[in-house]
């Protein structure tokens, strides 16, 4: 499991669409759990700062990259891809 984005380096420069394809979608799924942890932050209280756009912005990025990422597995699936 990949769990850092430093950690698709390799997979993101291969001459294979399937470890770029893996590599696209490990970027995608740290993202979503990043954002998701620093929403959970503000939810109790502890940011370090002020998020600048409305929590309903950032709901609406978290349904996009959940959704972004649930079309990746289908294809994956299609495609033969071992995520």
């Amino acid at each position: 499991m990949v769990k850092e984005l430093k950690d698709t380096i390799v997979m993101m420069q291969s001459e294979d669409y399937k470890e770029r394809f893996k590599a696209e979608y490990w970027q995608n799924v740290i993202r979503r759990d990043k954002l998701a942890a620093m929403l959970d932050k503000w939810d109790k209280g502890g940011l370090n700062f002020e998020p600048v756009c409305p929590r309903s912005t950032y709901n609406i990025q978290i349904k996009a990259m959940d959704d972004y990422i649930a079309v990746l597995e289908a294809r994956a699936v299609m495609e033969g891809i071992k995520l």
